[in-house]
């Protein structure tokens, strides 16, 4: 009975962690890193302000996921949305699809068709948490 007990106020000290990917973006995970790290670390609402004014490719994606994870929280989940923080976001290489121009004297040159996959964590933190931002 009382390891019953424990384990749910344990449970209840915990965070929850919500998650959505998406994969097989066609955009280079270079250039979507950039996007990536201008919401690491902020609340779910300002990410959303930063994504909307943001004119990259690569926003439009990420808010599509954002929006994804937010709703998985609420609906799945039951958290509150203004208490959700971007905690991890990774954007990784995927695939590359090769395709070849052609060229003088019959030579072919390479084109790299390259593409992304997309992945974010949202916390939900209490109001006297703070999240603690690694330093890399």
């Amino acid at each position: 009975m009382d390891m019953v007990l424990i384990k749910q106020k344990e449970r209840n000290n915990m965070t929850q962690v919500v998650k959505a990917s998406v994969k097989m973006q066609r955009i280079s995970a270079r250039k979507a890193r950039l996007v990536a790290d201008l919401i690491r670390y902020k609340s779910a609402t300002q990410s959303l302000v930063i994504l909307q004014t943001t004119h990259k490719k690569a926003s439009e994606i990420i808010l599509k996921l954002l929006n994804s994870a937010i709703a998985n929280a609420t609906n799945n989940f039951g958290l509150d949305a203004t208490k959700l923080v971007v905690s991890k976001i990774l954007v990784n290489e995927g695939p590359t699809l090769k395709r070849f121009q052609p060229h003088s004297r019959g030579r072919a040159y390479p084109i790299l068709k390259r593409t992304s996959h997309f992945y974010i964590e949202l916390l939900e933190l209490n109001n006297d948490e703070k999240l603690d931002m690694e330093a890399k």
